[in-house]
């Protein structure tokens, strides 16, 4: 098993800081008084500045802190974030992002210009100067023999060294708000056969000559203050130290604490490891041991899987699945109770297995919906169009690779919701709306589907509009009859557009119909819905899972297919009068007319019929269509392997599965069966009419 590269681990856990950051500074917009807000952004730039430093990402160390010192105007509360500010802010986070992940494709000249950028929003009554000489400490002069200062007592928590945090980095902190000196405590250093060399054992006693208040103190410990006792006292016009070989702040770049302090703790260390056991105990107070238990606890409750591994555990539960279904089918063939006892246990186990796994794979739907939050605040400033953005149904759950899938999608559809639906400021107020447009991102389970919903406040669709594009296009011929429904479905058409004009944002036709490319790949379907004057929506219904599902199998002829479950609303038994009627197609079911196909003349399947046909009912959207077949067989946990590319032309099949003796059986599309329906029916009405 090879160890996760510690760089990569960095970037993971920045990827996850980004997202807090960007959140807070999006969230600071709205509410620009709320101090939490800024505290968490300040928190994730302080860990990635840290983090940055400790895996060698100096420019990311160096260009965050001069992000935080300009920034810290905000956090004082001197001034209120604007809207401009926070977009500048947003680009600052983009450009670390860049650093982090391309080093290679940035250019310092962008973030002196960013940081330039950020400074004349800061300091608006300020000339421009860099970051910093603003963050620099006053020097020392020799007339400022006296001063006012503090005098810090500090004693860190032993574990704070698990936790990520360096002692001698908030030192240097300190060391910047004035001259510093520093003397390490060392009598709670054990013995050196008692000593853990991850915990902290040292204290330090420090006197800071500089007129600085308290608050900026407090900044300096504010993400470790619960991993700490601090004691802080003033210091009343104290003679300053004489410069030491310790901690000193120079006129050029100060001296790192750990170069300074390192001659004393080797000392230390020669002096401990020098006096012999017996002749003294260790002074160390005594600490409740369920304080670092109840640590640990917290520490395991959650565990880093690479998703590599998830996908492999997944494989190997499909062809345990698989094998399981064929030791069934064995044990059914058989008298032996045993044999059949243990495959009802291995079933069972297998089942709780399988949906064990797939709920490790789960993920909340709004770790996706909180990336669209950006898209639409760049949107709305770039198209001066205001736009409300609301999520709601954020915990609801999806497989990792579903979500991975419906980003592209979705990034489509809200752009076009604000370019093409919400319409300018001007006639919005023309046609008595508010001047800020809605965009409404939803997601819910809905039996073994989950519907994501895209609804807007805008225009709605033009359908004559759509109508002409299409007739210039030649899709359709001039004066043909097609309900509003039917016309929608040209927006998916590839290449068709009704945008005025080519842009950056749409104009070119390809959007649309990547997302139906891409939900149709994912075995979803999409639901269009629109209200002239007030809006539309877009409901992408989709699967759980892309990896296991449960389907009904059944016989056609001598071949074996499996149905998705999801999309199964009954069975019923063909007529003798539905036999009768070849050239209608359609069943009577309690007075619904529900159009059939005769899977024998899909699958040109050879032989007789059974006398005795079955017609599975399934339906996609409000859609309902009936597959005649010659038997149900019943439930079948089925894995779905891909098809290869030679079967990419099939498109009534989205994939394939082993079943329990060993045979294939594929895996019929419900979507592309209902299109074929649908077109069989129109057909009929036209030559009926002719």
């Amino acid at each position: 098993m090879s160890a996760m590269d510690p760089t990569e681990v960095f970037r993971q856990e920045a990827s996850e800081l980004f997202e807090v950051l960007e959140g807070a500074l999006l969230d600071l917009g709205q509410r620009p008084d709320d101090r939490e807000l800024v505290d968490s952004a300040f928190r994730a730039l302080h860990t990635i500045k840290g983090s940055g430093a400790m895996f060698g990402f100096d420019k990311v160390a160096s260009f965050t802190h001069e992000f935080e010192t300009a920034f810290d105007r905000v956090r004082k509360g001197e001034i209120k974030p604007t809207q401009e500010l926070i977009s500048v802010a947003l680009a600052a986070k983009d450009y670390i992002r860049a650093l982090i992940e391309d080093p290679q494709s940035t250019d310092d000249i962008i973030g002196e210009a960013i940081l330039d950028d950020l400074k004349r929003y800061v300091f608006p009554d300020q000339p421009v100067a860099p970051v910093a000489e603003i963050a620099e400490a006053p020097p020392l002069t020799a007339s400022e023999s006296k001063q006012a200062g503090w005098h810090l007592y500090l004693e860190f928590e032993s574990h704070i060294l698990r936790n990520g945090s360096n002692p001698l980095d908030l030192l240097e902190d300190l060391c910047k708000l004035g001259p510093c000196f520093v003397v390490p405590v060392t009598d709670g250093i054990p013995f050196l056969d008692e000593l853990e060399p991850e915990d902290c054992y040292l204290k330090w006693d420090v006197k800071l000559h500089a007129a600085c208040d308290k608050d900026a103190i407090d900044d300096v410990f504010m993400f470790v203050s619960d991993e700490m006792k601090l004691t802080l006292s003033p210091l009343e016009h104290v003679e300053a130290p004489a410069p030491l070989p310790l901690l000193q702040l120079l006129d050029e770049e100060p001296a790192p604490v750990a170069e300074m302090i390192a001659p004393v703790l080797e000392a230390v260390a020669a002096h401990v490891a020098e006096q012999p056991v017996a002749k003294a105990e260790p002074k160390t107070e005594p600490k409740p041991e369920a304080k670092p238990e109840a640590k640990q606890d917290r520490g395991i409750a959650t565990v880093r899987v690479q998703a590599e591994r998830l996908d492999e555990l997944m494989d190997r539960v499909g062809e345990l699945v698989i094998a399981q279904a064929r030791l069934s089918q064995l044990a059914s063939s058989g008298s032996d109770l045993s044999i059949k006892m243990i495959a009802e246990e291995i079933e069972r186990l297998a089942s709780s297995l399988r949906d064990t796994t797939m709920g490790a794979r789960m993920v909340p739907i709004g770790s996706l919906f909180g990336r669209f939050r950006r898209l639409v605040h760049d949107l709305s400033r770039d198209l001066s169009k205001p736009v409300e953005f609301v999520t709601t149904g954020e915990d609801t759950e999806l497989d990792k690779t579903m979500i991975e899938c419906l980003a592209d999608p979705l990034v489509h559809l809200i752009r076009n919701a604000i370019d093409h639906g919400i319409e300018d400021t001007a006639t919005r107020a023309a046609n008595g709306k508010t001047e800020q447009g809605r965009i409404e991102l939803a997601a819910v389970h809905s039996g073994a589907q989950v519907l994501v919903t895209v609804k807007d406040n805008g225009g709605g669709l033009n359908t004559a509009r759509i109508r002409a594009k299409a007739e210039e296009q030649g899709l359709i011929a001039s004066g043909a009859v097609l309900t509003d429904h039917e016309i929608h479905q040209f927006l998916f058409h590839p290449g068709f557009s009704t945008a005025q004009t080519i842009s950056a944002l749409s104009g070119r036709g390809v959007g649309m119909d990547v997302v139906k490319r891409t939900i149709e790949n994912m075995r979803g379907t999409i639901d269009l819905s629109t209200r002239p004057g007030q809006g539309t929506t877009v409901t992408l219904r989709l699967p759980l899972t892309l990896a296991i599902i449960e389907g009904l199998l059944i016989r056609v002829g001598e071949g074996r297919y499996i149905i998705p479950l999801s999309a199964v609303e009954e069975c019923v038994e063909l007529t003798a009068e539905d036999e009768r009627s070849r050239g209608r197609n359609f069943l009577n079911v309690r007075g619904n007319l529900v159009p059939f196909l005769r899977l024998r003349e899909i699958m040109s399947a050879s032989g007789s019929p059974d006398r005795h046909q079955k017609t599975i009912i399934i339906s996609t959207g409000e859609t309902r269509v009936g597959l005649v077949a010659d038997q149900i067989i019943g439930n079948h946990q089925t894995v779905i392997k891909s098809l290869s590319k030679l079967h990419s032309d099939v498109t009534i099949f989205s994939g394939a599965t082993i079943l329990g003796d060993g045979t294939a059986a594929l895996i019929l599309d419900v979507a592309q069966l209902v299109a074929l329906a649908q077109s069989k029916v129109e057909k009929q009405h036209i030559s009926e009419a002719a």
